[in-house]
């Protein structure tokens, strides 16, 4: 990390000022919904047995600097990304070559690509696509020249379950509100109202779907229409969902029900022109017609298990119903595609963003990445990933959404040599992001970590789109950011998924460096 990059921050504060300042957190954000169900390390089962608790999302103390060049040049390349993968999710012929790479090594894979080819020989009933996509960045300053200015550099591309647009909005409004309130103190004029930006990530994600929910038209069954949630169960991130819901329905008007992915097969089914029919638990003598089924569970293998999860999957996705994500755009979302796209010299970005300027702006965002497979790309990759010495430069990344999976740096040949040989081209050897050092104070399961950290900026795009009845043919109807959000971890943490228990939510503070 670079060093002497940002001023010296955050400010001290006395044991005075410590509690005013934890003690309005605390209730501020139960208050305000920005919370967690505990993890069960935190409060045990036999405490909660009817999962009624909640307490504080991991959150910062302090928002966290961060370059305002930088957060400016995350948001203006959004709706280009847009552009890029719903590009990418309605060329099929393209998109299988690379799942063809990975089906023999990548189990998961290869039965998502099942479920789509299942649901091709029927015929796709319904061409309409919503993404609601996050782009994950972070500061890079080039370790080498002193006097290099930072960029982002993108981590990663979610395409499925984007979470933390719920929290987002919520966290920038506590930073505001403890600054109201003096819990900072006066010696720190930095944190000023005009440096914090307010997340609209609730507002826009909401305005995505609501826009998809209109655009699938009047019911046809005769049910009144709603908008599915697709949850896990349990779900401890359930409040960061329950915003954008809220948002939905009463800014929109829009009927939402939480479904969990196990009850699919058994509160839904298909009319004969494949509308999908939900019938609430709670009152088996309504249905509702499903205009959207938004996932926020799926995405993991570990989801699914059985086939009749598989069969859930294709129910839904046989369905009229609007998916947010379709199987070929979560498959658009793989690692092995952000590869593809950033390996030095590749052509393929071109080919989805043909207007250069903008294929310019896009690239400068990409941080270098390689297959690790027997291309002459590859072969490079692999000798870097095996020596120990220039590994150490690198992130070992597989198809995985969800945190928790990535092999970092000196631990690469190791783990390398553990798995067979025919199984690297699961993964991509993605060269580390540099950020600039800083410092910050974690408020987690009721303790304080302080320390040095590093920041993520997730920037959320909201795209609806028609396919049309070729590859490569489609109509955007709606292309919009869609608002930000901001991990923070400990520098020592690898991960930084917060559910996963890894890191916190935070908001910038905006700074020129």
């Amino acid at each position: 990390m670079a060093s002497n990059f940002y001023p010296a921050y955050p400010p001290d504060l006395n044991d005075e000022q410590k509690e005013y300042l934890l003690t309005n957190l605390k209730d501020w954000s139960i208050a305000h919904g920005l919370a967690v169900r505990p993890a069960t390390s935190y409060v045990p089962p036999e405490q909660d047995p009817s999962a009624a608790l909640a307490t504080t999302a991991p959150v910062t103390l302090f928002p966290s600097l961060f370059p305002q060049a930088c957060f400016e040049q995350a948001k203006s390349v959004a709706k280009a990304y847009n552009e890029l993968y719903s590009a990418i999710a309605s060329d099929e012929g393209w998109l299988k070559e690379i799942v063809e790479e990975l089906i023999e090594i990548d189990d998961f894979i290869a039965d998502l690509w099942k479920v789509h080819l299942a649901v091709k020989a029927e015929g796709y009933v319904q061409p309409l696509n919503l993404g609601l996509f996050r782009s994950d960045y972070m500061v890079h300053v080039d370790p080498s020249d002193s006097k290099s200015s930072p960029t982002v550099k993108q981590v990663e591309f979610n395409t499925i379950a984007s979470s933390f647009g719920g929290l987002s909005s919520q966290v920038s409004a506590l930073h505001k509100h403890l600054r109201s309130i003096d819990a900072y103190p006066k010696s720190e004029p930095a944190i000023r109202d005009s440096a914090l930006p307010s997340a609209t990530s609730v507002p826009g994600l909401a305005l995505g779907m609501a826009k998809a929910h209109k655009a699938y038209g009047d019911s046809a069954s005769g049910s009144p229409l709603c908008v599915i949630f697709l949850v896990q169960d349990p779900e401890r991130n359930v409040f960061d969902q329950r915003h954008v819901e809220y948002a939905l329905n009463e800014s929109h008007g829009v009927k939402t029900f939480r479904l969990p992915f196990g009850r699919v097969l058994a509160d839904t089914k298909l009319d004969q022109e494949r509308r999908l029919i939900y019938t609430p638990p709670h009152a088996p003598d309504r249905h509702f017609e499903v205009t959207v089924v938004y996932f926020r569970a799926g995405y993991s293998p570990s989801e699914y298990e059985s086939q009749k999860d598989w069969d859930a999957r294709v129910q839904i996705e046989r369905s009229t119903a609007i998916k947010c994500p379709s199987i070929l755009t979560q498959l658009a979302g793989t690692k092995k595609v952000q590869q593809v796209l950033a390996t030095p010299h590749s052509p393929h970005l071109k080919r989805f963003l043909p207007d250069e300027a903008q294929a310019a702006e896009v690239l400068k965002t990409f941080a270098p990445i390689y297959p690790l497979d027997k291309s002459e790309a590859g072969q490079e990759a692999r000798k870097l990933a095996t020596d120990s010495k220039t590994a150490a430069g690198y992130v070992l990344k597989p198809q995985r959404e969800g945190g928790g999976n990535n092999v970092y740096r000196k631990a690469i040949p190791d783990f390398l040599k553990g798995l067979p040989e025919t199984h690297w081209p699961a993964h991509i050897l993605m060269e580390m992001i540099e950020p600039p050092a800083q410092n910050n104070v974690i408020f987690r399961n009721g303790e304080i970590q302080k320390g040095e950290v590093i920041c993520e900026l997730g920037i959320y795009g909201a795209c609806l789109w028609k396919d049309g009845g070729k590859d490569e043919e489609r109509e955007v109807l709606e292309n919009f950011e869609a608002g930000y959000l901001l991990r923070t971890k400990g520098s020592g943490s690898e991960e930084g998924g917060v559910a996963a228990g890894f890191g916190s939510v935070d908001s910038p503070l905006l700074v020129d460096t």
